[in-house]
């Protein structure tokens, strides 16, 4: 994203920068338009630290297919089950749990050989991701199993929402949890950092989400914070995101 700010505001384009390869975290529709558009190409790939760590790339080619993380790498194998029943594969395009096969995954953590059991299951890798394969064989990430909301008996994936949010004039970037509710199980709410002097309306922010998103995915509430919490990678660490607005709530 500063990357792209930073063009946007003038800044010289080095003459080896082609194109942006991502990973980490799903880049937003908006972010990937504004990137093209200033005749920038951006490839999604993904991995985990326990896989080497590439799994699935998309081609540097035109036949790259945005909004996904691209096909599997060669010699990897890829299957999409049943997260409650991982032995059962999941419907052709249907969302469920990335199993991954190949020689990158590891063998396992370093003398924790039940952590190890329990993320493997008759040789295939439990990732906690939830994914849709197309009849391309193209990979969309949906969102993490354990960072879900779970409000009224539907699931939320809090990807989709912050993506939304992030078109909003003003919200330079947001993370959206769940907390405890006592009627829906969870509800969703939104943790946004404004842009340096802009003014941003919070129930235009849930009205503008409520044009794109399924009512059960508006969050109820909006809470502006100065920042978000952030590995070291650059990913925003929702559950401290969480923990944050418990304690303010």
């Amino acid at each position: 994203a500063g990357m792209v700010q930073a063009l946007e505001a003038g800044a010289p384009r080095p003459d080896s920068l082609r194109f942006i390869a991502v990973g980490g975290a799903r880049v937003g529709a908006g972010l990937l338009a504004r990137a093209w558009a200033l005749g920038l190409p951006v490839y999604e790939g993904y991995g985990l630290s326990e896989c080497s760590p590439v799994l699935i790339a998309n081609p540097i080619a035109d036949t790259r297919v945005a909004g996904t993380v691209g096909l599997p790498i060669p010699g990897t194998e890829l299957r999409v089950v049943d997260p409650e029943n991982p032995t059962n594969d999941a419907e052709p395009g249907a969302a469920g749990e990335l199993l991954v096969r190949g020689p990158q995954v590891f063998a396992g953590y370093y003398n924790k050989p039940e952590e190890t059991a329990k993320v493997f299951i008759d040789g295939w890798f439990r990732t906690g991701d939830i994914v849709t394969v197309d009849e391309a064989g193209f990979v969309r990430v949906v969102d993490r199993i354990k960072e879900l909301i779970i409000t009224g008996g539907f699931n939320v994936g809090p990807t989709e929402v912050e993506n939304v949010l992030r078109e909003f004039p003003g919200i330079a970037d947001v993370a959206v949890v769940g907390l405890p509710n006592e009627h829906s199980g969870e509800e969703v709410v939104a943790a946004i950092v404004v842009e340096p002097g802009a003014d941003v309306d919070l129930d235009a922010v849930r009205e503008f989400g409520r044009r794109v998103l399924t009512p059960y995915k508006v969050p109820r509430r909006v809470f502006i914070v100065e920042e978000l919490p952030k590995s070291l990678i650059g990913k925003v660490l929702r559950r401290e995101v969480r923990d944050a607005l418990l304690a303010r709530d």
